[in-house]
């Protein structure tokens, strides 16, 4: 029996996916959202987790590395549903070591067969997602330009970041300086937008 965690900020489609998979007989399926996803690989112990990074939880790399590598017992292999229009969800799902990845436009059976093929411990990625890659392997900013630009995609002032990042006020000027070079953009909060949309942030 495959244990299947589901997570996902809808409850509604959460429930739909966790019905629609749970009719398998060799699936025991949950469903979670975002929120209680690391709590709950915990307890469930789960062989599969099914994540939607376009969900605003999925947002936190950390969680799914928290995912992907429990602290606790065995890790999890992670099964993610993305859309090839937003390459930097499939690079940070890449970076936090997911070993699936399903087309959400992809029909049940394709999923069925990625959780099936992870469990097992094998690479499964869907054909269709395959351009988005080559655009994920293209991201032009570094780790800590993410991680700037993430901070001030929620607002946060030059001060803020320099204080949250251990950084002094010139060398997050300077990195915002770089990422709205690296983007095309005009100034930050064309950054921003430009790399909101990639799915970088």
């Amino acid at each position: 029996m495959i244990r299947v965690l589901l997570v996902h900020d809808s409850r509604l489609l959460r429930s739909a996916l966790t019905t629609l998979l749970g009719r398998e007989k060799d699936l025991e399926v949950s469903g979670t959202s975002w929120r209680a996803a690391v709590r709950q690989t915990r307890s469930l112990r789960p062989h599969v987790c099914v994540v939607d990074v376009d969900c605003p939880g999925a947002a936190m790399i950390g969680t799914l590395i928290g995912l992907a590598r429990r602290a606790t017992g065995p890790a999890s292999a992670l099964l993610v549903l993305a859309t090839g229009t937003r390459p930097g969800l499939l690079r940070r799902a890449f970076d936090a070591g997911a070993l699936g990845y399903v087309s959400k436009d992809a029909g049940p059976q394709r999923l069925l067969e990625g959780i099936r093929r992870v469990a097992e411990g094998e690479r499964f990625v869907d054909e269709s997602l395959a351009f988005g890659f080559l655009q994920a392997a293209e991201m032009p900013l570094t780790p800590r330009e993410l991680s700037v630009l993430r901070m001030a995609a929620e607002g946060s002032t030059i001060a803020e970041i320099a204080h949250g990042l251990h950084l002094s006020l010139g060398t997050v000027r300077n990195y915002m300086s770089a990422i709205t070079r690296k983007t095309g953009a005009r100034n930050r909060v064309d950054a921003i937008r430009i790399s909101q949309h990639a799915g970088w942030v």
